[in-house]
């Protein structure tokens, strides 16, 4: 897949009702060679089905490329998408090819097709109707042949409502419309993807075994209503795999959003560091916050401490040592 857009880390799993019923009409319109439009919330895996329409298409062997029209600024689509040639502007010091034609006789995702200007999509809804356009600085006419899958989680009649968006690219980009259900409408797949993600976090961590959710932790999984759908559902169950008590997942390892419990008075229960440190240093922080606990819970005695994070002294001594924790004063509350 080409680059140019972060890639949704979702998965194709599930059984139930709205979750099969939107596969098997994805895969109805895959083979026809026409463009589609994925309409669904945030983190409903609009960029998996986007593939999943490319490899179940007669173009599954071209490149299928991709561009998050939200993560560029209005100025830089129509570069990104048709290239420019050298001396288009300050700056283009040799030609470069665009997504068009990097995804020539292939696929092009357009995620978030909404944010782009309309005079590009003046640009790219030429494209679609004779399948040539000109790169930026340039008016030699370039043919190609793309399949344009867009996709979006805004109201684009509104858009062209409020002359946002034109009607006429809207008109040809919904040969086929799909809408992606969300987790909320989708709840026997909840417990069964929150397997699946403790699974490939235990993968990931070279662990033996994969965390086990109670029956509580369950049922707040399957309460809450997943705002960011199945993406915020695997960060949630990869942070409580982390801090898993024996590989066991309880509601206590849970955010408070999912439990509803927001002032707990038990000052041992290890809190969570900013999401947006990198992987290594929030296991650090994890961890840390799991040795203290035991500490707190154990009054400060290192043997029984041990036997609740289960390794042995002399890991735990080391690990109090790289980490600096004051276990004197934990014995006195201090921490």
């Amino acid at each position: 897949m080409g680059s140019g857009t972060s890639t949704v880390v979702t998965e194709a799993l599930g059984q139930s009702e709205p979750f099969l019923e939107f596969q098997e009409r994805l895969s109805r319109v895959a083979p026809i060679n026409r463009q589609v439009l994925l309409i669904g919330e945030r983190g409903t895996g609009k960029e998996l089905a986007a593939a999943r329409l490319h490899y179940l298409s007669n173009r599954w062997q071209a490149p299928m490329v991709a561009l998050n029209c939200a993560a560029l600024s209005p100025s830089l689509i129509e570069s990104e998408l048709f290239g420019y040639e050298k001396g288009a502007f300050t700056g283009a010091l040799q030609r470069r090819f665009g997504r068009f034609e990097s995804a020539d006789r292939g696929t092009l995702f357009l995620d978030e097709i909404g944010s782009i200007p309309l005079e590009v999509q003046e640009k790219i809804l030429r494209v679609v109707e004779y399948n040539v356009f000109e790169r930026v600085g340039s008016s030699e006419s370039i043919e190609v042949d793309v399949r344009i899958i867009a996709a979006t989680n805004a109201d684009l009649n509104d858009l062209t409502r409020k002359n946002r968006f034109k009607q006429d690219l809207l008109d040809r980009l919904s040969f086929e419309v799909l809408f992606l259900p969300p987790l909320r409408e989708r709840k026997e797949d909840i417990t069964l993807l929150a397997g699946h993600f403790a699974g490939r976090m235990a993968m990931e961590l070279e662990w033996d075994e994969i965390p086990v959710f109670s029956d509580e932790a369950v049922e707040a999984l399957e309460k809450h209503l997943w705002p960011g759908n199945i993406r915020e559902l695997k960060n949630v169950i990869e942070s409580a795999s982390v801090i898993a008590e024996n590989g066991f997942i309880e509601p206590a390892q849970l955010p408070a959003k999912i439990t509803g419990v927001f002032n707990n008075s038990d000052n041992n229960r290890v809190s969570l560091p900013a999401a947006n440190l990198p992987l290594d240093e929030r296991l650090k922080e994890i961890e840390k916050s799991m040795i203290i606990e035991a500490l707190r819970k154990t009054g400060g005695v290192q043997v029984r401490a041990t036997e609740l994070l289960g390794i042995n002294q002399r890991s735990l001594w080391h690990r109090i040592k790289k980490y600096g924790i004051d276990v004197k004063g934990i014995k006195n509350n201090d921490i």
